[in-house]
């Protein structure tokens, strides 16, 4: 054996003894398990291929969310039947889903169906009996079906809970104006103007009444 072919084989034993040092060490890239994302969209195609991405999937609506949102479409084109449609098979799968409910009264009032908005409000009322709101819809509802003593009752609860209330004092007000019981709607209309002098319509009422005093 010459000195060059000796130079050699150490040369080729020095070689395959870094490629097995290597191969055996484990540390080379491996397939699959060359890039692991740390976060939800980190890239994982470089700079050349920045659509390589991982995204979170869209979050489908829920079917109660579906309909909710096909009744506030179907009011914003006062197609109040078709919402009610709606807000009917919502309040089938949740009953007492408080969104449905108060959207439900407000559709059937729009119909004129003050059963149906009768009993949506007194079902938020089993829910939260101190929701002033619903005390004062369901005032309102009363009032439109003759039952003036719920109306009054329904009409002073939503007062004590929030006195400061404007529209409260003021759908009292119209309340007892329709039953003829004036000197008592002045004061309502006074204290909801004074409340919110915004409310140009109790300021009216104040000028009337005071009009037919004189």
């Amino acid at each position: 054996m010459t000195i060059f072919q000796l130079l050699l084989l150490i040369v080729a034993g020095g070689v395959f003894y870094l490629f097995f040092k290597q191969l055996f060490s484990g540390n080379f890239p491996k397939r699959g398990v060359d890039f692991e994302a740390k976060v939800a969209d980190e890239q994982i195609g470089g700079i050349n291929r920045p659509d390589k991405t991982f995204s979170t999937p869209a979050v489908e609506p829920t079917r109660m969310e579906q309909l909710l949102l096909m009744a506030d479409e179907a009011v914003e084109k006062k197609d109040f039947d078709e919402a009610k449609k709606a807000l009917g098979s919502a309040l089938i799968i949740e009953p007492d889903n408080v969104d449905a409910l108060q959207k439900m009264g407000f559709v059937a009032m729009q119909t004129k169906d003050y059963t149906e908005a009768k009993e949506s409000y007194e079902k938020l009322l089993t829910l939260d009996e101190n929701n002033d709101m619903a005390h004062a819809l369901l005032a309102n509802v009363l009032h439109k079906l003759g039952d003036e003593d719920g109306a009054e009752k329904h009409h002073e609860k939503a007062i004590f809970l929030d006195p400061e209330y404007a529209p409260h004092h003021f759908n009292y007000a119209n309340t007892l104006y329709d039953l003829g019981r004036k000197k008592e709607a002045l004061i309502g209309y006074k204290k909801a103007h004074e409340l919110d002098n915004s409310l140009e319509v109790a300021k009216e009422m104040i000028d009337k009444l005071g009009n037919e005093n004189e």
